[in-house]
């Protein structure tokens, strides 16, 4: 069947801003100078934190690919020999800025070469030894290998990132290392559904629900407000999948409100207005389904209205092509009442 394609919200990647961080003393000051982006005229950016894992907000996209020769050009054999652990360590931090390039440039080739550097450096750290490299590293070779199976649409890669995942919960614990073992959960829950989607199977969407619904019991809202409101969306989607493949209206309520926390979380945290409004548009999106699914056509008119109510309220925290499905939704649902 064909499932609707709810907007996803994506976590923040520290990981990856460290990798950059931390190797910025590789470039000259020439280019470190296009390091931070130029915030003198704020712009609103309505697609944060839905670009996909390798965002992030602190540097300028200008140095991704300075950095990434720089890199390249520092992981000798000899630096290998002397020191096998920072030879790793710098593998490390090229996968995820070539992470950050192959996202940018939609490259399926730039992101097998970002798994290749977390590969090589899984051959240097080991489990036994470094548990907690061990386990960072597996967790960004899983990343890495969601969005590749993003990309390219592949179940079996995204299979393996559900392995390497897993692999690093041999060593990240709720107990031990809660920061880690939620986060871990969420990127579980959107590796799962992106797996169900492609599978056709509700075995695979369950177990997003269910890693999902970890996470959101770890994550507070002070401290991960965007996790927090991306574990509910994102759990949302999920479940909306789940109701249209089972055809079961209390799934799409279920869906309706694991969207409207989210939203509410959003609002209550003052994260991007953008982020909010997604939720609600997904919430929106969903009843209107059931309405469909119901025939009730009293939901169908209160959701035209909804709608209405979203474009002449949000018109400037409205993506293009989200407008336009707010629009089609909008007529849908108001030729379904009015036939009526």
């Amino acid at each position: 069947m064909n499932y609707s394609q709810p907007y996803i919200l994506y976590p923040l990647n520290h990981v990856l801003e460290r990798a950059i961080a931390s190797s910025l003393g590789l470039l000259d000051e020439e280019t470190l100078e296009f390091a931070t982006p130029d915030r003198s005229v704020p712009v609103a950016d309505n697609f944060l934190f839905t670009r996909g894992n390798f965002e992030q907000h602190s540097f300028s996209a200008n140095i991704f690919e300075p950095l990434r020769d720089a890199l390249e050009a520092s992981l000798t054999d000899e630096f290998r020999k002397q020191d096998p652990i920072a030879w790793a360590d710098t593998q490390n931090r090229l996968g995820n800025v070539l992470g950050a390039i192959g996202q940018q440039l939609h490259d399926a080739e730039i992101f097998q070469k970002a798994v290749e550097c977390f590969e090589l450096a899984l051959e240097e750290v080991k489990q036994e030894d470094s548990p907690l490299e061990w386990a960072a590293t597996q967790a960004n070779l899983a990343t890495a290998l969601q969005a590749l199976g993003r990309l390219e649409a592949d179940a079996k890669v995204l299979n393996q990132a559900i392995d390497a995942y897993t692999a690093a919960l041999l060593v990240y614990t709720k107990k031990e290392t809660p920061e880690e073992w939620k986060l871990i959960m969420l990127q579980l829950g959107m590796t799962f559904h992106e797996h169900g989607k492609l599978l056709k199977g509700n075995r695979q969407f369950q177990k997003a629900v269910v890693a999902y619904k970890n996470a959101i019991a770890e994550l507070d809202a002070d401290n991960h407000p965007v996790e927090l409101s991306a574990a509910h969306n994102n759990c949302g989607a999920v479940l909306l999948n789940l109701a249209e493949s089972e055809q079961n209206p209390e799934r799409f309520e279920e869906a309706a409100r694991s969207f409207e926390t989210g939203w509410t979380v959003c609002m209550e945290q003052q994260r991007p207005v953008h982020l909010s409004v997604l939720c609600r548009v997904n919430k929106a999106a969903a009843r209107s389904e059931l309405a469909v699914l119901t025939k009730d056509t009293s939901l169908a008119d209160e959701m035209a209205d909804e709608f209405e109510l979203i474009i002449e309220c949000f018109p400037h925290a409205l993506q293009p092509l989200c407008l336009k499905r707010c629009q089609d939704l909008m007529g849908k649902m108001r030729e379904m009442a009015e036939a009526a």
